[in-house]
């Protein structure tokens, strides 16, 4: 099990946790009121900052129930919170409906999942390895299985 560390940076911040044994995410809350207008993005308060491990982030990613019953979603998905970063933990939110959404003070905006990743070694070359895709990009497979 990997520790993280989290401050408070608001007294009615709320702690995130797992709800269920084997979930993924951890629920994340706003500590602000703010009426999210349709067709409109706003950076919401968690009232957090995170002391997470090198090697791991914590990816901000959408509550599910919000996006399809209310058409609101993060604008950045999933968003990276880097090991390094000790600032508040502020959720992007996008209204795609055509009304406006009353975020709540304690509400569920986002959850957060931590990821281990590895760091690159990078190298420049002239040339890279040939595959059968090459460079076939956006919808160069089509949409139907060939």
């Amino acid at each position: 099990m990997i520790k993280i560390k989290i401050k408070k940076l608001t007294p009615d911040a709320i702690i995130p946790h797992y709800v269920h044994e084997g979930d993924a995410g951890m629920d994340v809350y706003s500590t602000i009121y703010f009426n999210l207008e349709s067709n409109h993005r706003a950076m919401i308060s968690t009232g957090l900052s995170f002391e997470i491990p090198k090697g791991f982030e914590l990816q901000v990613r959408p509550k599910s129930g919000i996006a399809i019953k209310k058409g609101v979603t993060l604008l950045n998905t999933p968003g990276t919170l880097d090991s390094g970063y000790r600032g508040e933990l502020k959720v992007i939110m996008i209204n795609h409906s055509s009304e406006d959404y009353e975020i709540k003070k304690g509400e569920k905006i986002a959850q957060i999942v931590l990821a281990k990743y590895e760091e690159a070694e990078i190298e420049e070359v002239k040339e890279l390895s040939e595959t059968t895709r090459g460079s076939g990009g956006f919808g160069s497979t089509g949409l139907r299985k060939n």
